[in-house]
């Protein structure tokens, strides 16, 4: 299948900036076991897992008013602060490997001098937690965080990076599991690509119509590979 993507090293492509969580790392089941310690710690009630992965892409504190309507900014306090100590700091929440190919599609793009970023709905702490247990923060030039920023997918976290890294939306790529990142990306005017391994299945991210809708990282590289060659 032929995919529309410009190749890295066209005049056009400069920038691409990647979401984090169910991305570039599986963390999702960290994710929602970390929601349901929250509401046991709160004394709040629980949701099903369907429900706590929906929410999944926005920052903490949307995605506990999303989860609790009606909440007051006391307990959105409360539970987003469990939630954080959780993911932080819990030893028996599920381990959060990178997914395949993270290590290989970067190293290639950035073997071909495209600028790359992250625009997360992590906290600060927790992503550079993650990139220094990663290895992976010399890669990125720009990021952005949901502590920093408002949720997803508002395109403040996106813009920033765009502004940091000097790249205009034209030039940059937004490429995400959730279609609060495809949102985002649209609502910034830059064009995104959806990938499936994440919390979102595939025709629900078509619905934001992405520029591409790709399985894992292995194709969205495998597409980068097939555009270089075809150019």
């Amino acid at each position: 299948m032929s995919i529309p993507l410009l190749p890295p090293g066209d005049a056009d492509l400069r920038l691409i900036v990647f979401d984090w969580d169910g991305t570039l790392m599986d963390s999702p089941r960290r994710i929602v076991h970390c929601l349901q310690r929250a509401a046991v710690a709160t004394g709040a009630p629980e949701r099903d897992e369907a429900s706590l992965s929906n929410i999944i892409g926005l920052g903490v504190q949307a995605a506990v008013q999303e989860l609790y309507p009606g909440a007051d900014e006391a307990f959105v306090h409360q539970f987003t602060a469990a939630y954080r100590a959780c993911y932080l700091e819990a030893e028996d929440a599920p381990e959060t490997p990178l997914f395949a190919g993270v290590p290989e599609i970067l190293n290639w793009l950035d073997a071909r001098e495209v600028l790359l970023g992250v625009a997360t709905s992590k906290s600060r702490r927790g992503l550079d937690q993650a990139l220094e247990a990663t290895g992976l923060a010399g890669y990125f030039v720009a990021t952005a965080t949901g502590d920093e920023h408002p949720s997803k997918p508002n395109p403040a976290m996106l813009r920033c990076v765009m502004e940091r890294a000097g790249v205009e939306p034209g030039r940059t790529r937004m490429v995400g599991d959730s279609v609060y990142d495809l949102e985002m990306a649209r609502h910034a005017g830059v064009p995104a690509v959806g990938i499936s391994h994440g919390v979102h299945p595939p025709q629900r991210l078509q619905g934001a119509e992405p520029l591409a809708l790709l399985p894992n990282l292995a194709a969205l590289l495998e597409a980068f590979r097939q555009a270089e060659r075809t150019t």
